[in-house]
Formats: structure tokens, C-alpha cells, sequence
């Protein structure tokens, strides 16, 4: 199969690479300097059982990505409509469009912009870029899929390439629950520096981590959905099976990146207003990760 890659940052290149490994055609979309590096040398992936190059084809405009039978659209939330308006154009009647992104809302609010079905998919997977086209895996890679026709071709043909899927009509409360561990550990990781694994041997983060939970928890409920993981417990365990792991949102800030802190923490406070239900805990997180991005801003 053909697949278009938008987005080849750690989560793109991740799926792209292992894609590529099993003999997909594999499109990345990044920046003019990635597109030439990975077409001339290929894409590294460093795992635990593997360091080498994977061939891939680098494309710096999404007119690349024209012909794709599938499209992992893998971008920060804050970018999802402008990236979603340059790959209009160029979409097959025929493509299907996987959102693997951060965040509850992405697919909904990309369907709105391309005018079609995109569907949902819950990522779970620990990756870090290294450095220029080296993609750092740390562990996991499962995919849940949102239920659509081209789910249950992709649930053969992932795990080929190593990435089990489950293909899952409550998606949405997947992404729900994926969102109360970004939560939970995001803004931590980034305003401290620091990995899971040294966050939650802090006095009081425990604590403050249940407080998080119990907002998230109540403004899903409050929107109909109820969740019951994860439970502290399991929260805490993502500390203890990737205890070297920083926050997409510690990798962003020190890469001096916009952080998706909007669309995670900052997503709870806005439907928590709107609903009438407090969220002081994940509103102070919201605030600590824009002052220090502030600090760096003025640096």
C-alpha cells in the first residue's frame, strides 16, 4: 500500500518507519531539509532490537501526497485546519485519513475542513525525534481505531508491519482516557524538565496527578461519556513502563516548539467552563506551561 505521512515528527516517523520496513511505499511529509535528507539516506529508527535506515520518500509539499491509499495525518493539534486545507486539494476520492493526534477533537474538526469521514485513532506509543531524520522508540505502538470500511483492512495489515491495532466503535472514550494520562503527566514533565519516572517520586504529585483525573473524569461525564480508566493506579504504572520518557509537551518546549497544552489540559478547562464544572488544577497546569513558555519566548 501507499502511505502519505503529514506530520514527520516522532509519531509520524515511528509509523512511517515501521510501515516502511515491511515493504509499504511510505510518503513523509516534513520540512524542505527532512524531505531531502530522508530521500537521499532513508529514515533512521533506533528501537531495542533495531538501528538502521529505512528507505522512505521525503516531500515537503502535500501535492506529494497525491495517489496515497491511506494518510496518517500525525500533526500538532494546533496546526489540524491550516494542514487540513493544504491537503484538500490533493485527496483522492478514494483516500482514507487517520488522525493520530493528541487531544478529543482533531478528526471531527479536520472531517469539517476536508468535507469527509476521517476517523479517529487513539496512538499509543513512547518515540522522540534524536536528531535529524532519527526516530528514537521507546516502547509500546499500539493503534484503536475509530470503525470506518478501511478499518478492517488496516487491522490485517498493521500488525504485519508490527503494530497491533484494535479496531473499537467507543474510540472516542479511548481518546478520552489517553487524554486524562496527557493530563496527568504533560504539563508535569514540561514545567519540571523532568521524566515520568522521576515525576511521581515528588511528594504531592500522586496527589495532584488524582486531582487532575477527577476533573477529566467530570467534564467527560458531563459531556455523556463515562469513563472508568484510568484509575490512579494505572496512571501511576506509565511511570514505572516508561520511567526515561518525557512529555510531548517537554519535547516541544525544548525543541522551542508551540506546545498542543490548548488542546490537552486546556481542552478540559474550556469544556469544564462551559459546562459549569471547576477545573482549578488543570487551569494552574494550563498556566505554568504558558509562563514558562513566556520565559522562553523572551530568552
Amino acid at each position: 500500500m501507499h502511505f502519505g505521512i503529514l506530520g514527520a515528527g516522532a509519531v509520524g516517523c515511528y509509523y512511517g518507519a515501521r510501515l516502511a520496513q515491511a515493504g509499504h511505499r511510505v510518503t513523509l511529509m516534513g520540512r524542505p531539509a527532512f524531505a531531502e535528507a530522508v530521500t537521499a539516506q532513508g529514515l533512521r529508527l533506533e528501537t531495542a532490537g533495531f538501528d538502521g535506515f529505512v528507505a522512505v520518500e521525503g516531500a515537503s509539499e502535500a501535492s506529494a501526497l497525491a495517489g496515497c491509499a491511506v494518510i496518517l495525518f500525525c500533526v500538532k493539534s494546533g496546526d489540524t485546519e491550516e494542514a487540513g486545507r493544504q491537503l484538500l486539494p490533493h485527496l483522492g476520492p478514494d483516500t482514507e485519513i487517520l488522525s493520530l493526534q493528541n487531544g478529543v477533537d482533531n478528526a471531527e474538526r479536520l472531517s469539517a475542513v476536508l468535507g469527509r469521514a476521517v476517523v479517529p485513532t487513539a496512538v499509543y506509543v513512547a518515540s522522540e525525534m534524536a536528531g535529524p531524520g532519527h526516530v528514537l522508540h521507546h516502547g509500546r505502538g499500539e493503534l484503536v481505531l475509530g470503525d470506518s470500511p478501511v478499518s478492517a483492512t488496516l487491522a490485517e495489515v498493521l500488525p504485519q508491519a508490527g503494530i497491533p491495532v484494535t479496531i473499537s466503535d467507543t474510540v472516542i472514550r479511548s481518546l478520552w482516557e489517553k487524554l486524562v494520562l496527557n493530563c496527568a503527566y504533560n504539563a508535569l514533565s514540561a514545567v519540571a524538565r523532568m521524566p515520568y519516572g522521576r515525576i511521581v517520586a515528588v511528594e504531592g504529585v500522586k496527589e495532584a496527578m488524582e486531582e487532575v483525573r477527577g476533573e477529566c473524569v467530570a467534564v467527560a461525564g458531563a459531556l455523556g461519556i463515562a469513563l472508568t480508566k484510568p484509575m490512579i493506579d494505572e496512571i501511576l504504572g506509565l511511570s514505572r513502563t516508561m520511567p526515561n520518557q518525557f512529555s510531548s509537551t517537554a519535547q516541544d518546549m525544548a525543541r522551542g516548539k508551540a506546545t498542543e497544552i490548548d488542546h490537552l489540559n486546556g481542552y478540559v478547562v474550556r469544556k469544564g467552563a462551559e459546562l459549569g464544572v471547576p477545573t482549578p488544577v488543570n487551569r494552574l497546569l494550563v498556566a505554568m506551561v504558558k509562563l514558562a513558555e513566556a520565559k522562553a519566548a523572551d530568552q
